[in-house]
């Protein structure tokens, strides 16, 4: 049986792959004066007085709502929000899963971005926390701006910035293994997009100092026609030099390179004029710019994809299972750069140097390990930097979601 066949038997037989579930029990008429009438009045009364009570006494505290229009979904563009209901609610059983935090997908049927903002700004009283999903660029970086300055709950475009995290762990160790500084290395990020522009500004935040972004009409420089306002930005703290050329030109002599662009969009020749020690990072998906084993015969030291069939699966699941349940734990109302950083390394500090491999630089997305780390760690920067609403030991929340998800799976 294909893929697809098991696929579509999968989601037809269980119409879809999520389901509504009680918390307690109703068997009698005293449970039913508990959970409804008359009992629930009581903290409907205590929540008007206070309503961040709703994280206590409701589904809200650990509720995030997956929010698409289905304007670029995965690799299928724009197929509408029907289309995209079943990525939506995939990636709620991810979350579910790998991190025990609940969701639900919501696909609106608009594409006007200040429709789509002021529905998903009315959405606040009922989430801890929004992960905007499969929006068109330019648009998305519209909307979660819009979004973050409106609301009060954390609002997290999860192909820009769970992209970014998962990306920039990965070369924080593929650094380690190489001996090889991120304030030095040359670093080219090949595709311009949502994803692509996110990537850059992490690692230019992290540390990182010789970075140029990459799209089909070349090097992006300072001064370049045609850009719009978010790589316009970038290319004040990116491509120094002004480099212009093609991806084949400026990558030669580079030591990184990442691609969040097209299939077959680096060549053997192009890996091959990389500084020694190269490490290649190819995202597309399905099918990434190149093979693992394309990548290592043409003589990266370190490769990755995003795919599960191949060794260093860089991939998003590793990140916002993790990054939420930090966040929705001390309440926090953003989630800011030097959390998605901090997650980045708890990611890499699950692989110890010691045990660092070029076929072992990022820990397997089942590793259970993971999104109790980066919990921990988004948790204890949020209070760091003053966004939480409430104060809770890191490692408290490491050890809840650790038995929690352990019980989820």
């Amino acid at each position: 049986m294909s893929i697809r066949e098991e696929a579509i038997q999968l989601h037809k037989k269980h119409q879809g792959k999520l389901a509504v579930a009680s918390k307690v029990p109703l068997a009698n008429r005293h449970d039913l004066s508990l959970a409804y009438t008359p009992g629930v009045a009581e903290p409907c009364k205590d929540i008007k007085n206070d309503k961040d009570l709703s994280f206590e006494y409701t589904c809200r505290g650990n509720m995030v709502a997956v929010v698409s229009d289905g304007t670029r979904v995965l690799g299928l563009g724009d197929i509408g929000p029907e289309a995209a209901l079943p990525v939506m609610e995939g990636k709620a059983v991810l979350f579910k899963v790998f991190g025990d935090v609940d969701a639900v997908p919501i696909c609106l049927d608009t594409k006007d971005p200040d429709k789509i903002i002021e529905v998903v700004r009315l959405l606040q009283p009922t989430f801890a926390g929004i992960n905007l999903e499969d929006l068109s660029s330019p648009k998305c970086y519209d909307i979660e701006d819009a979004l973050k300055a409106q609301m009060d709950i954390p609002v997290f475009h999860d192909d820009q910035h769970g992209t970014a995290i998962a990306a920039l762990s990965a070369v924080i160790n593929s650094l380690r293994l190489v001996k090889k500084e991120l304030a030095s290395a040359k670093i080219i990020v090949n595709g311009a997009g949502a994803a692509g522009t996110a990537i850059a500004r992490l690692i230019v935040n992290a540390g990182a100092k010789n970075v140029i972004v990459v799209d089909i009409n070349g090097a992006l420089y300072a001064g370049m026609s045609g850009l719009n306002r978010v790589q316009e930005r970038l290319t004040q703290v990116t491509n120094r030099e002004k480099q212009q050329g093609s991806l084949s030109d400026v990558a030669k002599g580079v030591d990184v390179i990442i691609g969040v662009s097209a299939p077959g969009a680096f060549t053997p020749a192009i890996i091959g004029a990389m500084n020694p020690d190269a490490v290649v990072v190819a995202m597309a998906n399905p099918e990434p710019e190149i093979s693992y084993a394309e990548a290592k015969a043409a003589g990266a030291r370190v490769a990755g994809t995003g795919r599960s069939d191949a060794p260093n699966q860089v991939n998003n699941v590793t990140v916002f299972p993790g990054v939420f349940r930090g966040a929705i734990d001390v309440r926090a109302r953003q989630i800011n750069e030097e959390m998605k950083i901090a997650a980045a390394y708890a990611i890499a500090d699950l692989v110890p140097q010691a045990e660092l491999r070029d076929d072992f630089v990022v820990p397997d997305a089942f590793d259970p390990r993971v999104a109790p780390a980066v919990a921990a760690a988004v948790a204890r920067v949020a209070m760091q930097t003053g966004v939480a609403r409430i104060q809770v030991d890191p490692e408290e929340i490491r050890a809840k979601t650790a038995a929690r998800i352990k019980l989820g799976r």
